[in-house]
């Protein structure tokens, strides 16, 4: 097993831990943006997952499945979304809410529609399954029309989960408190920008350095939850009334 196939498993176990986390938090404090944070987080262990399960076991298309829609569609926009539940109280969040549901079941419907047109012939054992599903999947034209949906999932994840994170940040440094939550929520912006940018190269035809991404995403953004979710002393309570957190 080669070093690039390994990584997925190592993504697989930090994120299981961390959505672990975070539901264990939802469970306790019923949350909203718990509960959001901790479905996105399934979701992209759903496709560390299967990445893994790919560089071992080969083709599979249910596998397949749980890579494209959990991992490569879907993930970005309810960890994001889980930010925006949190930063905003406004009634429209819900409006936004009922978007993301629905524009998921429609991405459902769609995947189901390609699935039934893939090219599994075309699947090479041995190769990142993000170098090939261009070769596996019918082109949009053909059925496989979600490809169109995948960057309004992540081009929404990233905006909400980065500029949350950071406004977040920038909050608590402006009010010089807290210094934990301020690097926390950096850390989860780097995080989200490490998995942005090591998709973006997938598209280019870099995918080999995308699991490598996942993995620092991963590692960031929980060591970020981590440090963010710290309870704030009791003397900064008065201090941080007015200032939203991202992980707490």
């Amino acid at each position: 097993m080669s070093f690039n196939q390994f990584l997925p498993f190592v993504s697989t176990v930090v994120m299981l831990i961390f959505t672990v986390s975070v539901f264990q938090r939802y469970a306790v404090r019923r949350k909203p943006h718990f509960l959001f944070w901790g479905i996105g987080l399934a979701m992209f262990g759903a496709g560390s997952f299967a990445e893994a399960y790919f560089s071992v076991f080969g083709w599979s298309a249910l596998v397949f499945f749980l890579w494209y829609f959990f991992g490569a569609a879907l993930n970005a926009g309810w960890i994001g979304h889980g930010t925006l539940m949190l930063l905003v109280r406004k009634r429209w969040r819900n409006v936004v809410t009922a978007i993301l549901i629905i524009g998921s079941l429609v991405a459902a419907v769609l995947m189901f529609q390609a699935m039934a047109r893939l090219n599994p012939a075309n699947y090479q054992a041995g190769v990142p399954i993000s170098e090939q599903y261009r070769d596996i999947m019918p082109a949009v034209d053909a059925g496989g029309a979600v490809r169109l949906t995948t960057p309004f999932f992540n081009v929404y994840g990233l905006i909400t989960l980065v500029g949350g994170a950071l406004w977040s940040a920038w909050l608590f440094l402006r009010k010089r408190v807290l210094p934990n939550r301020v690097v926390g929520n950096v850390l989860i912006a780097a995080g989200a920008l490490s998995i942005g940018f090591a998709s973006t190269l997938t598209r280019m035809g870099y995918g080999q350095l995308l699991y490598l991404g996942e993995l620092i995403a991963a590692i960031l953004m929980y060591v970020g939850f981590v440090m963010a979710g710290r309870p704030e002393p009791a003397v900064e309570k008065e201090a941080v009334a007015s200032t939203v957190p991202v992980a707490t």
